[in-house]
This record gives structure tokens, C-alpha cells and sequence, in this order.
């Protein structure tokens, strides 16, 4: 287990490989552990020097910084990241919030990135499913932290709709859910609903490449049209047997398509 300190506190991380920098972003209420399979399948390459990161307030990050819990924050802590790290540049891959980062990152500090993968990303916030946005009310998150064991309840029976192997899907969330928080829980997602990106997107000058799952239920798969209508060098996949976790319904797919916007 790997971890600098930033500003906000030790940032924790993964890496394998060697070569050329590629960071992964995880999605609201998971961590790195979501790129398990992407960071061996990169490394295999022998070209590229994967690292995962956790976000503020998941996985084993720290989680004492109520406010840095939100899209703005977490783009500068890739920064900070980077800056330890001594990567000057590099392409990100983020998955659902983590994409979302990816491009504001692209925006704010356009040097630091060569190109850019979204899997399953809310370019703008209205595009989640109206349950994920209750999560961002502080009385619906207190519930939930109140009967963690409802919320368990509640992945389980409704993975199966979220990924093809739902039981996987179950294993990972409940996992990520006993490392955060009820403040990285409600603030994180209330940041991302409030997140509207769609008036910057002309600005981004570099490659990017959107993934979307056509039966995606989280995130609106509509995205992938506001990606390609407002970014110039965006090229899509949609994945149609997919949902919200491509990594996982179509693995193969997924990684060739990766490691083909990668090598361009």
C-alpha cells in the first residue's frame, strides 16, 4: 500500500508496471480496487506505469477534510498527486465521478493531460439517477449511515440491474461502502449533481474518448451525445452489453478499446 501527503491529508494509491504514466479515478462510493483488472491488463503491456488512486473520503484516503469532498477538490488533488509524483503529463481515466474529475482537471490544468477516457460520466449532474441524488440530502444520508444494513440490502437485490455480474458488483460496493464516510458519502455526490460541465467542453483541446454502457441506469447514457456535440477530438463507444461498470459486463471489449486510445 502506497500513500503521499497533500494538503488535505495522506492520499492513498496503487501503481504496477512500467513506462508511460496512466492514472485511474474510481466513482462515488468505490476506490482504486475497481481497476484491479485494468491496472494488470495495462501493465501486461510493458509500456505503461499504472496508478489507482483513492479519493478523499474513500478507500484508505483521508477522510477528515469535509470540504474537499467534491469534483473542484478532487481535480487538485490529481494535481498535487502528479506533482509528487513527478508526472508532468499524462492521459487520465476516470469512471463515473472519477470522469467527471478527469475533465475538469482537462479544464483547469489543461498541461497535465494528454488525453482523456470517461466510463460512465455525468458531463453534467442532472443526468444521474434521481436515487444517487438523494444521497447528496443530509437527512436521506444519515438514514442510510443509521442502517447501513438496508443500504447492504438494497445493492444486493438491485446489483443484478446494475452489472451482469451483480454478485461481483455487491462484493465491490459493499467493500468501498465500510471505507467512507456519511460526509464524503452526501457531499462528494451532492458536488457532482451541482457539477454542469457542458459550457466548458469546447475548451478541451485534447483526445477524448467516452465509454458508456447502453444500459447504463446510473448515468444517463444520453452523455455520450454531450460529450460528442461539445468536445471537438471526442470519439464514443458505447458498449450495448454493458451497464454502468464496462469494465466488468465486457472486459475484453473495454480493455482493447482502452488500449487502442491509449497507443494513439
Amino acid at each position: 500500500m502506497s500513500s503521499i501527503v497533500t494538503t488535505e491529508g495522506i492520499l492513498h494509491y496503487e501503481v504496477d508496471g512500467r513506462g508511460k504514466a496512466v492514472v485511474l479515478l474510481h466513482g462515488w462510493l468505490s476506490s482504486w480496487g475497481l481497476w484491479r483488472n485494468t491496472m494488470l491488463t495495462l501493465s501486461n503491456e510493458r509500456r505503461y506505469r499504472i496508478y489507482a488512486l483513492d479519493f478523499w473520503g474513500f478507500g484508505d484516503s483521508a477522510k477528515k477534510s469535509v470540504q474537499s469532498f467534491n469534483v473542484t477538490s478532487y481535480a487538485s488533488m490529481v494535481e498535487q498527486f502528479m506533482d509528487k509524483m513527478g508526472i508532468d503529463q499524462a492521459p487520465i481515466i476516470g469512471h463515473s465521478m472519477g470522469g467527471t474529475v478527469s475533465m475538469k482537471l482537462a479544464l483547469d490544468c489543461p498541461s497535465r493531460v494528454q488525453k482523456v477516457a470517461v466510463v460512465g460520466s455525468p458531463l453534467a449532474g442532472n443526468s444521474l439517477n434521481v436515487f444517487l441524488k438523494l444521497g447528496s440530502f443530509r437527512i436521506i444520508a444519515n438514514l442510510i449511515w443509521r442502517a447501513p444494513s438496508a443500504l447492504l440490502l438494497g445493492l444486493k437485490v438491485f446489483s443484478p440491474i446494475l452489472a451482469q455480474d451483480g454478485q461481483e458488483v455487491y462484493e465491490i460496493l459493499k467493500r468501498d461502502f465500510s471505507q467512507t464516510t456519511v460526509e464524503a458519502f452526501l457531499r462528494s455526490i451532492g458536488s457532482l449533481w451541482r457539477t454542469d460541465l457542458r459550457p466548458s467542453l469546447r475548451q478541451i483541446g485534447v483526445d477524448v474518448l467516452g465509454i458508456y454502457g447502453s444500459g447504463d441506469n446510473i448515468v444517463n447514457p444520453n452523455q455520450a451525445e454531450v460529450l460528442k456535440d461539445n468536445v471537438t477530438r471526442a470519439q464514443i463507444k458505447m458498449m450495448t452489453r454493458s451497464g454502468h461498470f464496462p469494465m466488468l459486463d465486457e472486459p475484453e471489449l473495454f480493455h482493447n478499446t482502452i488500449l487502442a486510445f491509449l497507443a494513439e
